[in-house]
């Protein structure tokens, strides 16, 4: 299966299959790693720089050095040696590779970069979702590799046949396993403010310059999980969802309406920003 997807790891290039990483890796023994998902249409990057600054965040957040020359020039490499038009680049940062496993690392440590290139298709689906608490830990705005609490609880919803999760903590939104949250009420489009809970989404972040630029009516505020009873729509966004609507919340007994007119428009908006 992983054969002939095109990887990079420490600066060296091979098949995904090929690819050897340490055991005492801090990606392996601890999720002390972040990482970027960079998706492209049309041979061509979206928001690759935004990618980048948000990497350079997580990175200061966890004090990993990082040299972002060298991860853009193997990331244009994965990409420029591709034959795929559509897709996302994965890309990891370690803080590096103990000597011995060690809750504190070692002053000279030196991190660790892994990528791979996978072709995908972007095709947007309905969605069907569960609402549960955000176990999660307490700096979400950090976009690193410790996702267990969004494991645990995307898992327990895929059980129920279920495709994302609506999280929710103290009764407050914060956002989808794997995606950002919008919902319309009372002809009002919605999502959660920003927060030490909340990973600032590239396709978030793109949608909500569209609506404002198109003057929709918007709110970004804090928002009580069960003013999703009263919405109109629900939808996700993400670098592989793009806007992704949502069919229906199975434990709030709710189904939704797919054709909502500023649902409609904010995926026509959002298309039209990432293939102009």
């Amino acid at each position: 299966m992983t054969k002939n997807i095109k990887a990079v790891y420490q600066g060296s290039f091979n098949d995904l299959d090929s690819i050897k990483i340490s055991p005492l890796s801090r990606a392996f023994l601890f999720s002390d790693s972040i990482y970027e998902v960079i998706p492209f249409q049309n041979n061509s990057f979206i928001c690759s720089e935004e990618h980048f600054e948000r990497l350079i965040y997580s990175a200061s957040q966890l004090r990993i050095p990082i040299n972002i020359k060298e991860i853009r020039d193997e990331i244009d490499h994965l990409f420029k040696n591709s034959n795929c038009s559509n897709g996302y680049i994965y890309y990891q940062v370690s803080r590096g590779v103990d000597k011995i496993r060690s809750h504190i690392y070692n002053s000279d440590i030196q991190c660790e970069t892994f990528g791979y290139l996978m072709p995908l298709e972007f095709v947007s689906k309905p969605l069907k979702v569960a609402v549960c608490e955000d176990i999660r830990w307490g700096r979400c705005d950090i976009k690193t590799t410790s996702l267990l609490g969004n494991v645990l609880q995307m898992n327990t919803a895929a059980d129920q046949n279920c495709d994302e999760i609506i999280m929710h903590h103290n009764n407050i939104i914060t956002e989808g396993g794997a995606s950002n949250i919008f919902f319309v009420h009372e002809n009002t489009i919605c999502t959660p403010k920003l927060s030490n809970k909340i990973l600032p989404g590239i396709t978030r972040a793109i949608l909500i310059d569209a609506i404002k630029d198109q003057r929709l009516p918007f709110q970004e505020s804090d928002f009580n999980i069960n003013i999703l009873k009263d919405a109109s729509c629900i939808w996700f966004t993400s670098s592989t969802k793009g806007v992704a609507p949502v069919e229906e919340v199975i434990n709030l007994d709710k189904k939704l309406d797919l054709e909502n007119d500023l649902m409609k428009q904010c995926q026509i908006l959002y298309n039209q920003r990432v293939t102009n």
